[in-house]
């Protein structure tokens, strides 16, 4: 055993660690733990790369030990500005850790909400309500993901597919303004965009990009929700935009369609219309339809029932709301929005007072409350 050559890597190691969002105790804590760990398994078999395997050990020592609201507030540091445009140079730690993150042993989906836990920093709340389910299921399913990788070695990464989805929820998150982490994940994106050709990367990139050009129209002064047919689209970020589509147009082209292509598809529209009147709902229908034959998702049915609304009038579209489980997230307000659009204004009302209560945000209830106070203002009395 080569003590040296140990005591020379720690310091790279541990400011790997810290580098990628681990406090100097804890981190200082795993690495110990890896060394330990080499002078045990290493005379028996020296790895390719002593450096790399010692950063894997003593990161899975870190994640086992680190508590979400920390690495939150870690994640949080870390994101700084806007995304800048352009490829990225190089792939670091960050990225390689979501990939070892996806274990083989681990299902997709706990694979996902491991690592949006210790990872992405995000809380169990926040990741139930991303698969629309309850908390406590959330926190059994990530207690098991953690039991079933316990003790095993980190050197057979998970797949693309499984990376693609944590970044997208990631990036949603950040979106909603809960956490900030929407350019981190767009760096992130951008970094394995220039590592794999793969078209579904190219389409969580460029959906990523269109709706990032929007953001910052997304919300008042006040701090107030702007919904997208009111939002002043003179302040869309116009590079993002046409980053995006050139992205889009191109994966597009390869004619192997996935739903991150799809979902592209369908920002890159509403992106391409000069005003809200103008948006080509027609084609978006068919983007949901395209969405809907590719992730058999309720949340894409519920969109899909807005985009008939304002294609086929609201009635086709409180028709496709209709064949829906009213318990899904949401529902409630689409409800009111298309029967508000129908011009029944009492019971859009009162449905938007019922989804106000149902809102998993603070900003999202009180736009609801004010869409409710405004139609009631409007009634006869």
């Amino acid at each position: 055993m080569d003590g040296v050559l140990l005591r020379s890597l720690a310091p790279s190691v541990l400011g790997i660690l810290v580098r990628r969002g681990a406090d100097f105790a804890a981190a200082e804590d795993a690495v110990q733990d890896a060394l330990v760990e080499a002078v045990r398994v290493w005379p028996a078999g020296p790895p390719r790369d002593p450096k790399g395997w010692l950063v894997t050990v003593a990161w899975r020592r870190f994640l086992d030990a680190a508590r979400a609201d920390a690495a939150r507030r870690r994640r949080e540091d870390r994101v700084d500005g806007e995304p800048e445009p352009g490829p990225a140079s190089a792939v670091d730690d960050t990225l390689q850790l979501y990939f070892l993150c996806a274990h083989p042993s681990l299902t997709p989906s706990s694979a996902v909400a491991l690592t949006l836990r210790a990872v992405g920093g995000l809380t169990t709340r926040q990741i139930a309500q991303a698969y629309l389910v309850p908390e406590a299921t959330m926190a059994q399913r990530i207690s098991r993901a953690k039991r079933t990788i316990s003790g095993v070695r980190f050197d057979r990464p998970g797949d693309v597919a499984t990376v693609l989805r944590v970044l997208y929820l990631v990036f949603n998150e950040g979106y909603s303004g809960d956490v900030d982490l929407a350019a981190e994940a767009i760096r992130l994106t951008r970094q394995l965009a220039e590592v794999i050709d793969h078209p579904e990367v190219a389409g969580l990139l460029a959906l990523m990009l269109l709706h990032h050009a929007r953001r910052g129209t997304r919300t008042a002064s006040d701090g107030s929700l702007v919904p997208l047919a009111e939002q002043d689209r003179g302040r869309w970020d116009t590079g993002l935009i046409a980053e995006g589509v050139g992205i889009l147009q191109a994966a597009l082209g390869r004619d192997r369609l996935g739903e991150f292509q799809a979902q592209a598809a369908i920002a890159a529209l509403h992106a391409d219309a000069p005003t809200a009147e103008e948006t080509d709902w027609v084609q978006i229908v068919e983007w949901y339809d395209e969405l809907a034959r590719l992730t058999e998702s309720p949340v894409v049915r519920l969109n899909r029932a807005v985009a008939v609304g304002e294609a086929d009038g609201p009635r086709a579209g409180l028709a496709a709301l209709g064949e829906l489980d009213g318990s899904l997230p949401r529902h409630t307000a689409v409800a009111a929005y298309l029967h508000e659009r129908d011009g029944d204004l009492e019971t859009a009302a009162r449905l938007y007072a019922e989804a106000a209560h149902q809102a998993p945000n603070l900003a999202e209830r009180d736009h609801l409350m004010r869409q409710a106070a405004r139609l009631n203002a409007r009634r006869p009395r």
